[in-house]
């Protein structure tokens, strides 16, 4: 699957940007399939392992818990579980026994699934083309814009359940259609009727612009993170080009190696601030203005 020249380079990384397609209407892979009735087999199908095995795992780590003898483990995810509930308790200030539990698995879901851009670019798709005759496979869920969407999608829908439940079908609707323009009274309150599209206007921007950008922060990072990845996997194929594809090749290996380092940090920011940002969303959907 390594390229070999300018040409065979272009492919490999429109390979590596593929991903394995079912086409719903013929039920077949088709990797030129889009829109509605093309389903991503392979980020489905990562996301889906990951978030069992996160259930799996920390459901294992819960019943082996033990005071006396901790195991590294048990430390880390109990180090995990006091941030996200402490940021949970400073973000959001109501009395909701969803929003933690639900914070930490936003957090360790999306952590896991961008964990996966650290697996060498090669190697499953490698073995899904030998082993299994897959035509593509993409392993990093978060690079697809769909899957990425689909969490963003989730939050939205649970802030509109947040506040019809603290400030009532009634409250909400006076909100979306009284805020921010309000005149509370003189001669002028009658122009609240005026303002009432325009501030409908600025509440629907505002609800929708929640979900594309926490949707497209994450998938834009990961996205670049994997196709750099990919870039340095050109580098390294270059080892058997001569001396010169041995320097590259050098070059590339230490390249990959940093890059890992920091694209490690990054993947954890990633999931820390989607996590932020939902409970975030979630505290001012529940806040009476």
């Amino acid at each position: 699957m390594a390229p070999e020249g300018a040409h065979d380079s272009g492919s490999y990384v429109l390979h590596h940007l593929s991903n394995l397609t079912l086409n719903l209407q013929t039920m077949r892979i088709d990797e030129h399939a889009q829109g509605f009735w093309a389903l991503h087999l392979d980020s489905t199908f990562f996301s889906l392992l990951l978030g069992a095995l996160f259930l799996w795992l920390f459901r294992r780590v819960a019943v082996r818990a033990s005071i006396d003898r901790p195991g590294k483990l048990q430390n880390a995810i109990e180090i995990m579980v006091e941030f996200v509930d402490k940021q949970t308790r400073d973000l959001f200030h109501q009395d909701n026994k969803l929003v933690a539990p639900l914070a930490l698995t936003i957090f360790a879901w999306v952590f896991l699934m961008n964990l996966m851009d650290l697996i060498p670019v090669d190697l499953l798709p490698f073995v899904a083309e030998r082993g299994l005759g897959l035509p593509a496979l993409r392993v990093v869920p978060s690079t697809d814009v769909n899957i990425t969407f689909g969490l963003s999608i989730g939050v939205f829908f649970l802030t509109l359940a947040f506040a019809m439940k603290y400030k009532g079908p009634v409250g909400y609707l006076k909100e979306s259609l009284l805020h921010p323009f309000f005149v509370r009274r003189g001669p002028l309150i009658a122009l609240n009727l005026v303002l009432v599209p325009f501030n409908l206007i600025l509440r629907v921007v505002e609800e929708l612009a929640r979900p594309v950008s926490l949707s497209l922060r994450l998938f834009g990072n990961l996205f670049a993170g994997e196709l750099i990845f990919v870039l340095l996997a050109i580098l390294l194929a270059q080892i058997l080009s001569g001396p010169a594809g041995a320097v590259l090749a050098a070059v590339g290996i230490l390249f990959n190696i940093a890059w890992a380092f920091f694209h490690l940090l990054v993947i954890t920011i990633q999931a820390v601030v989607f996590m932020v940002l939902t409970v975030v969303y979630l505290s001012l959907a529940s806040e009476h203005h």
